[in-house]
């Protein structure tokens, strides 16, 4: 179960540095994101647009622009979900890896060993507290991209709008 937990934990920072990476490149690629974003409803589409790193889901939709708002929303989520998972997932395994070493905790209390109750127990808080940072770590990473999502989706609405119209 720690293991688990260490593996998580690892991954979170993972994730951190993901993040981190992503973040310096929509900061570097805000003004050619604008610019792509404004060349959707000129009259003369660019056959073949870059991607604009570091704005996955607008990159997505250039890729394939039949795209719906639908599938742009299943892309998102896609690509939140192992976050979202490993959220909610690493307390709950703090908790059991906690409750785990509480049973020879309890029993080294009862034959008077102390030195046993102070094993368990820094096995016990310390699995809580992985589980807990692994979450808090996957959560906000998770949160921050999924506004970032929404608003690229936003900034897309209104082509996907014009264009869902014309079908």
């Amino acid at each position: 179960m720690l293991v688990v937990i260490i593996l998580l934990f690892f991954y979170a920072f993972f994730i951190l540095g993901c993040f981190a990476a992503q973040h310096l490149q929509r900061l570097r690629n805000i003004h050619d994101y604008h610019q792509a974003i404004r060349s959707l409803s000129d009259a003369k589409p660019i056959l073949r647009p870059r991607p604009v790193k570091g704005y996955r889901l607008f990159s997505h939709y250039q890729s394939n622009n039949s795209k719906t708002t639908t599938d742009l929303e299943v892309f998102a989520l896609k690509q939140l979900e192992k976050q979202r998972i490993v959220t909610r997932i690493a307390p709950m395994l703090g908790l059991v890896a906690t409750m785990i070493p509480m049973g020879p905790a309890l029993k080294a209390l009862a034959d008077g060993n102390i030195q046993g109750i102070s094993e368990n127990l820094v096995i016990a808080f310390a699995a809580v507290i992985f589980g807990l940072m692994t979450a808090s770590i996957t959560f906000w990473t998770a949160s921050v991209k999924k506004r970032w999502f929404v608003s690229e989706l936003n900034d897309l609405q209104t082509y996907l709008t014009k264009k869902e119209v014309k079908i």
